[in-house]
């Protein structure tokens, strides 16, 4: 029986450039797929358009003022007292408090002042206003 030589044998090679394309591929697929995961629990409603608006996946206090003039925070459907109660409670708590509201785009003016002033009366001082990305700025 003949064994080969030791010298012969090749050393073998490793290939890396495919192992990086697949970790790119991995890497980007668990970007992607994390973006679709974002749950904002929120209710659909036609929000104005602005040229600047951002994105932002966390809120601590989303309301939402339907055209109806429902008041929803989250995906709760709640009554003005109740809410302007919870809003209290958590402002007292966390001095940063702060309220999102996303107000549907034929909802009168006047309904949207009269909440801020409510929400501003019992101590809330940081607002946010919603609006849809891709507005023309007029």
């Amino acid at each position: 029986m003949r064994l080969r030589d030791r010298r012969s044998f090749e050393k073998p090679e490793v290939m890396i450039i495919p192992m990086i394309d697949i970790m790119f591929f991995l890497l980007v697929f668990f970007m992607l797929s994390t973006l679709y995961m974002v749950n904002l629990k929120t209710v659909d409603i036609n929000l104005p358009k602005a040229q600047h608006a951002e994105l932002r996946t966390t809120a601590p206090y989303l309301v939402t003022m339907k055209k109806d003039g429902s008041l929803w925070l989250e995906d709760k459907k709640m009554e003005e007292g109740q809410l302007l109660r919870k809003a209290e409670s958590e402002a007292r708590r966390n001095p940063h408090f702060s309220v999102v509201m996303r107000v549907d785009r034929d909802v009168d003016y006047g309904k949207v002042i009269q909440l801020l002033d409510k929400f501003k009366g019992i101590g809330v001082t940081r607002f946010g206003l919603g609006a849809e990305a891709g507005g023309n700025g007029a």
